[in-house]
């Protein structure tokens, strides 16, 4: 296990306190387990979609929630409540709880979140506001005046 001391960021950088507690965040995250595994892809210029597995999670034992650019994907499940005590001779499938969080970009929206043969899909999408998007400049044609000379200035 290794352990950064972010430290000497905080005397060197200013105005990077959100960078170094992402850094911070993401070095504690990685020690947690691997548990429901995920995938993160690209899937357009500005458009993301995380997939995790959640085989036994139904829609309402699922929840998604997005706070101040952390999305939180949680998994409580329910009690059985079909009456009969299950015994298992073999059980591969972990349907414990979770909490799963990924930290997002500014201007990232989810946009849909889909459950299907045991893969929660989510999906995202960069939205800049039209401030921060790029826009072409157009270059005028008209001439400067020109400086008076002194003769014109006499007249």
């Amino acid at each position: 296990m290794r352990t950064y001391d972010f430290t000497p960021l905080y005397r060197s950088a200013v105005g990077f306190d959100r960078l170094a507690g992402l850094l911070e965040s993401a070095a504690r995250t990685s020690q947690e387990n691997g548990w429901p595994p995920y995938n993160i892809e690209t899937t357009g210029e500005n458009a993301y979609r995380i997939e995790i597995a959640v085989a036994g999670f139904k829609p309402e034992e699922l929840n998604l929630e997005v706070k101040e650019n952390l999305l939180t994907v949680t998994g409580r499940k329910t009690a059985n409540d079909d009456g009969a005590e299950r015994t298992y001779l073999h059980r591969g499938l972990a349907e414990r709880d979770f909490e799963r969080r990924f930290q997002l970009a500014d201007y990232v929206v989810v946009t849909e979140a889909n459950l299907v043969n045991g893969l929660l899909s989510i999906s995202l999408k960069r939205e800049l506001p039209e401030a921060l998007k790029p826009r072409r400049i157009e270059i005028g044609t008209t001439a400067t005046p020109l400086i008076e000379g002194k003769a014109d200035k006499a007249a």
